[in-house]
């Protein structure tokens, strides 16, 4: 594995494991990108660059699924690096390490390195909160890509994504281990789309660790997002959209030209180079 040498954490922080148990699903996600990658190319991806990484789990289990497989990490806080230079990179074997580089860097600036396809997972690319900015994200990315490559945005939107709200889960670290997830809607800004969330966690007997992680976004719509796409110079877009099934998600996205109008909804962008 090769590192920037961004610091050893004297202590692991608990909220990074809460976060990668609450909201990712690297398994799946790892296999749902290479299907869609390979019904738009005709063949499978092996070379992945993930942005805005914060602990790496996506990138490591990458790796862990192929021997031909690289991936590379990017991320400006050396927090969340530093946890998974400490926790998940010792779930993976000598030859794995080989494959993955994680850099403390800004995905502003181009790369050089040999990939297929650029993922932004996590709506994390609306930190972006101008489109002169998100543009000089897109046109970054378009620089790093080869020309067969894939530029994946995972998006989300509708009214259940805007309204004052909270919702509350109860999830597991083990089969006896449980804890509480909290999504926390702040505030919405219909003219200007700005956003505010937050994500709350509670183990049993324990005070809530509250606003373990914060967000203020801009929540940046599918035809905005294809319209940029192409004026940076991507030549065409599609988007991936959830099947419905009786009016609930099924997880399975297939691509669609038209939606559902869904409550709230998650969906995939993929930018093609040429």
């Amino acid at each position: 594995m090769n590192y920037q040498q961004f610091p050893a954490p004297k202590k692991l922080k608990m909220k990074y494991l809460l976060y990668e148990h609450s909201v990712q699903t690297p398994v799946l996600h790892c296999k749902m990108f290479s299907s869609m990658f390979e019904e738009i190319r005709g063949k499978p991806p092996l070379h992945l660059r993930e942005d805005f990484c914060g602990t790496f789990l996506l990138s490591s289990t990458w790796v862990q699924q192929k021997n031909e497989r690289t991936a590379f990490g990017l991320d400006i806080d050396p927090e969340p690096l530093a946890y998974g230079k400490k926790r998940n990179s010792s779930q993976l074997s000598a030859q794995q390490r080989k494959r993955l580089i994680i850099l403390q860097r800004d995905v502003l600036k181009p790369t050089s390195f040999p990939i297929d396809l650029v993922v932004a997972c996590n709506f994390s690319f609306n930190t972006f909160k101008t489109r002169p900015l998100l543009g000089h994200y897109f046109r970054s990315v378009l620089q790093s890509l080869p020309s067969h490559g894939l530029f994946l945005l995972e998006m989300a939107g509708g009214p259940g994504m805007i309204t004052e709200s909270k919702e509350q889960k109860t999830l597991y670290l083990t089969p006896k281990k449980k804890f509480t997830y909290l999504w926390d809607q702040k505030s919405f800004d219909p003219i200007t789309h700005e956003a505010h969330y937050s994500i709350h966690f509670k183990m049993p007997n324990s005070k809530w660790i509250k606003n373990a992680f914060t967000y203020d976004w801009r929540l940046w719509t599918i035809p905005e997002v294809r319209d940029l796409l192409e004026e940076v110079g991507f030549q065409r877009s599609y988007v991936f959209w959830e099947t419905e099934h009786q009016g609930e998600g099924t997880g399975e996205y297939v691509r669609m030209k038209k939606g559902d109008n869904a409550f709230a909804w998650v969906a995939y962008v993929i930018g093609v180079k040429t």
